[in-house]
C-alpha cells in the first residue's frame, strides 16, 4: 500500500527534506504521484532509505553510499568492491579516531596546566598563542 512522504519519513525517522534530497541526488528512485501531485512511496522505498539511513549513521559518505547501493542493486555481482568501500571507510575512521585521541591527550594537557586564574596567567592562551608549548609539533586537522 503506498504512503505519503511525511509518512515514509515518520517509519524511516529521514526528514522530509531528507527524502527530497535523496530523491534529487537520485539515491530514491521517484516515486509515483497521484493525479494531485502527491508522492506515493512503496516497500522498496522504505528499504532503500532504511539502507541509506543506516550506512549514513555508520559515517559512510554519500558517494560511498551511491556505490554501495548500486552494489546492492546487482545481487550477482561480487561482494569484494562493497568490502573494499567498507575497509576504505574503516581506515579513515581509525585515522580520525587516532586524531582525536592526540587532540584530547593535547587538550587535556593545556586545561590541566591552567590555574583559573587571571588571562594573562592562562595556559590556554598561552599556548594557542606559541605552539612551541604543545607537546607535540601537529595537530591533525579535522574537518
Amino acid at each position: 500500500m503506498p504512503i505519503s512522504i511525511g509518512a515514509l519519513a515518520q517509519k524511516t525517522g529521514a526528514k522530509v527534506q531528507t527524502i527530497r534530497y535523496y530523491e534529487e541526488l537520485g539515491l530514491i528512485p521517484a516515486p509515483d504521484r497521484t493525479q494531485g501531485g502527491q508522492r506515493r512511496y512503496d516497500a522498496h522505498h522504505i528499504s532503500r532509505l532504511s539502507f541509506i539511513r543506516h550506512a549514513r549513521a555508520l559515517g559512510f559518505s554519500l558517494a560511498q553510499v551511491r556505490d554501495l547501493l548500486a552494489l546492492a542493486d546487482d545481487p550477482s555481482r561480487d561482494c569484494s568492491a562493497a568490502d573494499s568501500i567498507a575497509r576504505a571507510h574503516l581506515r579513515a575512521v581509525k585515522a580520525k579516531i587516532a586524531a582525536l585521541n592526540s587532540l584530547k591527550k593535547e587538550l587535556g594537557r593545556m586545561v590541566d596546566q591552567c590555574t583559573g586564574k587571571s588571562t594573562s596567567e592562562c595556559r590556554v592562551i598561552e599556548t594557542l598563542a606559541n605552539h612551541d608549548l604543545c607537546a607535540t609539533d601537529q595537530h591533525p586537522v579535522l574537518s
